[in-house]
């Protein structure tokens, strides 16, 4: 009988943290992490300002499309240019495809000649599974008050095809022209596409 009364708890206990994800209106969890260069990096220092987290994995066909047209470094250096801060964050587990050490996310930084404020270390996945990110890119637009104003894909064209970068509605784009105007932010939720996440 026990055992019966502990099977519900336990499925619901399973639900909820399934289902722990963090939505536009949420206050975006603070976290510290290690940066490409080994610096540390918190949420919070960043207080007061527009934050991009954008989920990475610089294998994936996916971000290759977006890194591989110039899409991504313009709009980190635009965007970093007007203040915003710009973290991109690989949460692959160490084995995982996109795993990287610190060097290495530097060095592919570099290759790439992306623009981020810093590339961001979680190879625990603790952060990643916080936000609920679960493909690459994922992204995450938090206002100087802390909240999560944005969710989901980067654009609106669901492909690997780098051609497809200037004919999609970009989300990102979208969605900071809005709030550093101080206007309503037009989607502020959309499905996100791409590799899943590899914890």
């Amino acid at each position: 009988m026990k055992h019966l009364l502990l099977i519900p708890v336990v499925s619901l206990a399973w639900i909820h943290s399934a289902l722990s994800v963090v939505e536009p209106g949420d206050p975006a969890p603070d976290f510290s992490l290690k940066d490409s260069r080994d610096n540390p990096q918190k949420l919070s220092s960043y207080a007061g300002k527009f934050v991009v987290l954008e989920w990475m994995n610089p294998e994936c066909p996916f971000v290759k499309k977006h890194y591989g047209s110039g899409n991504m470094q313009k709009l980190q250096k635009q965007y970093t240019g007007k203040g915003v801060v710009w973290f991109s964050i690989i949460s692959s587990a160490p084995g995982k495809q996109g795993y990287c050490t610190g060097p290495q996310a530097e060095a592919n930084r570099k290759d790439q000649k992306a623009d981020p404020t810093a590339v961001l270390l979680d190879p625990s996945g603790e952060i990643g599974q916080k936000y609920g990110a679960k493909t690459t890119p994922h992204i995450f637009i938090i206002n100087p008050e802390g909240k999560v104003i944005y969710a989901g894909a980067i654009d609106s064209i669901r492909s690997t095809n780098p051609a497809d970068c200037s004919k999609a509605d970009n989300y990102v784009r979208e969605t900071l022209d809005a709030a550093l105007a101080g206007k309503p932010v037009p989607h502020p939720e959309t499905k996100p596409y791409g590799c899943s996440i590899k914890y």
